[in-house]
């Protein structure tokens, strides 16, 4: 994907004139709605460069010290990581870092987590009984769900889950899982596809994250939702809770503002317009909670996986690639 820039100034400034650039991985919607504010509150004219956080992960990559970006934010780790381990990212300043969930922290503390979603599992109730649902990931490997599983393993989203399995379970059953998933799973282009296959009856269950749901349901109305959320079992790879982030680029053209808006991503203001906004994301910074009707983020029962555990996904990818799904 070509990332397409959007400038958020009054007078629609080129990123020649832009005070600050960032290339966002993120929900434009979300993105887009931090950046005015931030503009609002200091002036500064912001260029947003939204794209596939893996195409612009590799734009990085190709740019280098070149690269006019000054801030870099995805929706998970990965992305973030491959940027970080070719030592592209500056280090942060810790009142940043402060404001947000230690154990969510990247172990150089290079970038500050953001906001967070859940894994779950979509399920339409006329096509399968919540008790019989699966209570970990694996179990959607198995005979019994032959046809019957909906994923979408092109999304960036899907990744961390193989890799939090390789971690919990090693790559054996890596193997297995993703082979059974071949046998059983119908693919998809993306996770709202998912959603509207499950809802409409297409097939009984999807592997998605919680906000996909929750924004196909403010798109058609909740009269026309026929599907429902299922959470696997606590500390299941299935389970994972992952986290969008944003760093600042080391080559930062505009360093001190990269660090003010990365510290304002986290800031109650900005973590305020997650909490009521339409990407129906967990806020994680500056002890906000979501205004949205999510399963409460404490009551979440997480894996042990960090973010370190979540690698650069290169290896899911290839795990992915060897089993014919992709």
């Amino acid at each position: 994907m070509v990332a397409v820039a959007v400038s958020l100034s009054a007078c629609g400034g080129g990123s020649s004139s832009a005070d600050l650039t960032v290339y966002s991985g993120q929900h434009l919607q979300t993105m887009t709605k931090l950046v005015a504010d931030f503009k609002k509150r200091t002036g500064k004219d912001v260029q947003l460069r939204p794209g596939s956080e893996s195409s612009l992960a590799n734009q990085l990559l190709r740019e280098g010290s070149a690269s006019p970006a000054d801030v870099f934010v995805t929706e998970n780790p990965p992305a973030m990581t491959a940027v970080e381990r070719k030592g592209l990212l500056a280090p942060l300043a810790p009142a940043a870092l402060a404001k947000t969930p230690s154990r969510f922290h990247p172990p150089q503390g290079d970038w500050v987590p953001v906001s967070a979603r859940a894994a779950v599992l979509v399920y339409n109730p006329s096509k399968v009984k919540p008790a019989d649902l699966p209570q970990h990931l694996r179990e959607l490997a198995g005979p019994k769900w032959r046809g019957k599983v909906a994923i979408a393993p092109g999304e960036s989203d899907f990744h961390p889950l193989i890799t939090a399995l390789g971690k919990l379970e090693g790559q054996d059953a890596v193997k297995a899982w993703l082979k059974g998933l071949k046998s059983n799973g119908k693919v998809y282009d993306d996770s709202e596809a998912v959603v509207v296959a499950v809802n409409r009856g297409d097939v009984p269950v999807g592997l998605i994250d919680h906000y996909y749901w929750y924004r196909g349901r403010e798109e058609i109305g909740a009269s026309k939702m026929h599907s429902a959320l299922h959470y696997f079992a606590p500390k299941d790879a299935g389970a994972l809770v992952d986290v969008a982030g944003a760093g600042v680029l080391k080559a930062a053209k505009h360093a001190k503002l990269a660090q003010q808006f990365v510290d304002y991503l986290v800031s109650k203001p900005a973590q305020e317009i997650i909490a009521a906004g339409s990407s129906y994301e967990y806020p994680l910074g500056s002890g906000v909670t979501t205004k949205r009707d999510l399963k409460p983020f404490d009551q979440l029962r997480p894996p042990d996986v960090s973010v370190e555990d979540l690698g650069d996904g290169r290896d899911a990818l290839r795990a992915l690639q060897d089993a014919g799904l992709l």
